[in-house]
């Protein structure tokens, strides 16, 4: 699947995968509120046999062809967490 992806301006290592370019109305109104702006960062054919770092592909597939986007977070890092206004902390994942 050809897709394209964004990093948010606003979350630090925070990306967005689209099923089509500038595709940003596919984004539910809140979480394109949370993201901020977006900024391309790659165009990349998807195959449920590429190797991604954070995610498995399979996954990514499967929310761009249910939904037409993915979110893609650093580590440990929820939307709840994502709220809190101090990004740059160290994320205690055992504190609630």
């Amino acid at each position: 699947m050809h897709c394209f992806v964004y990093a948010s301006l606003r979350k630090p290592d925070t990306y967005v995968w689209l099923v089509r370019r500038e595709g940003f109305d596919l984004l539910p109104p809140p979480l394109a509120l949370l993201l901020g702006d977006l900024r391309f960062a790659l165009e990349v054919e998807l195959t449920p046999q590429r190797k991604l770092p954070l995610d498995d592909a399979e996954k990514v597939l499967t929310n761009l062809r249910d939904q037409g986007w993915h979110l893609q977070t650093p580590p440990h890092e929820t939307l709840s967490v994502c709220n809190l206004p101090n990004h740059h902390r160290e994320i205690d994942p055992v504190r609630p």
